[in-house]
């Protein structure tokens, strides 16, 4: 199975996940998801990730100006936000307590 596969049904849980607690900027959130980890993850699909939160309202923005280069763009989770990381992180532990018991036990699935 492919971890990139994996990767696009759960980044958004990933990236809610990385937030929770410190806000971060596009580069950070990247960093810290492949500290946890997730080395495939790539740069393009967190900025989009970020964007879409964003959209759906689940995170706000603001800008931190930096003196080694631009502005940085900092997410952080906002009420919505942390409603949709507690329902998501719901929904991956339902489903990954069910994957580990069909693991476990295969004759459940025959």
């Amino acid at each position: 199975m492919e971890t990139t596969q994996l990767l696009k049904g759960v980044l958004d849980l990933a990236v809610l996940a990385v937030l929770d607690g410190r806000d971060g900027y596009g580069y950070d959130v990247l960093r810290r998801l492949r500290a946890a980890g997730l080395d495939e993850v790539g740069d393009a699909s967190v900025y989009g990730t970020l964007r879409r939160l964003y959209a759906a309202g689940h995170l706000t923005s603001y800008v931190v100006p930096s003196e080694e280069g631009p502005h940085r763009k900092y997410y952080s989770l906002n009420a919505a936000g942390h409603d949709q990381l507690t329902r998501s992180a719901k929904t991956w532990n339902d489903f990954a307590a069910t994957m580990a018991a069909l693991l476990e036990r295969p004759e459940v699935a025959a």
